[in-house]
């Protein structure tokens, strides 16, 4: 057990307590749940970056670390498509829910295939999650009001995550698909 590592099971336990922070009906849950969030989101970058500063990776890290991301932007998604109520909030929510599921299922399959190092994360990856990270940020931190601008920034920044989100979906098959294309093809067999 690493310093990374421990970090990434800080932001594993710290989605319960932003659940509760984001529901309980008290003045100021909203930017403490924006808050929370915004931590969990800052050991996600920190535990990178010290696993690799620090020569640290493990193969824990390596299969935690991502759980740790998924668990806390689907509970994020989950709780605020419950609080806003709207189609407008869903189906970018749907969307990126669906590519996690998609590209999760395509990693396991490239290491099955001891193909993994083909799908990894790109740059448009990261772009995609600091666009997703500041849209959750800013719709967690502010009731669900469409008069507020700041909710209207949300909805058009989580949108453009979701558009990114399909492209690097795609990028990802695209990638995958001669192994995938392989695999069919051995199966047929």
């Amino acid at each position: 057990m690493n310093l990374p590592n421990i970090l990434t099971l800080v932001r594993i336990l710290l989605v319960p307590v932003f659940v509760l922070a984001y529901i309980l009906p008290v003045s100021g849950t909203y930017l403490l749940a924006a808050a929370l969030f915004s931590l969990a989101a800052f050991t996600d970058w920190l535990d990178g970056y010290l696993a690799r500063r620090l020569n640290q990776t493990t193969p824990f890290g390596a299969f935690l670390d991502p759980v740790a991301d998924k668990l806390i932007v689907v509970t994020a998604l989950v709780l605020l498509v419950g609080h806003h109520h709207t189609l407008w909030l869903t189906l970018p929510a749907m969307v990126i829910v669906g590519r996690e599921i998609v590209v999760s299922a395509l990693r396991e399959w490239m290491a099955e295939m001891n193909r993994r190092g083909l799908v990894g994360v790109a740059w448009l990856g990261r772009v995609k999650t600091t666009f997703q990270m500041v849209a959750l940020v800013v719709l967690l931190a502010n009731p669900p009001d469409f008069r507020l601008s700041l909710v209207i920034l949300g909805y058009v920044l989580l949108y453009i995550a979701a558009v990114m989100t399909l492209w690097s979906m795609v990028l990802y098959l695209r990638a995958a698909w001669p192994s995938l294309q392989s695999g069919w093809e051995q199966s047929g067999e």
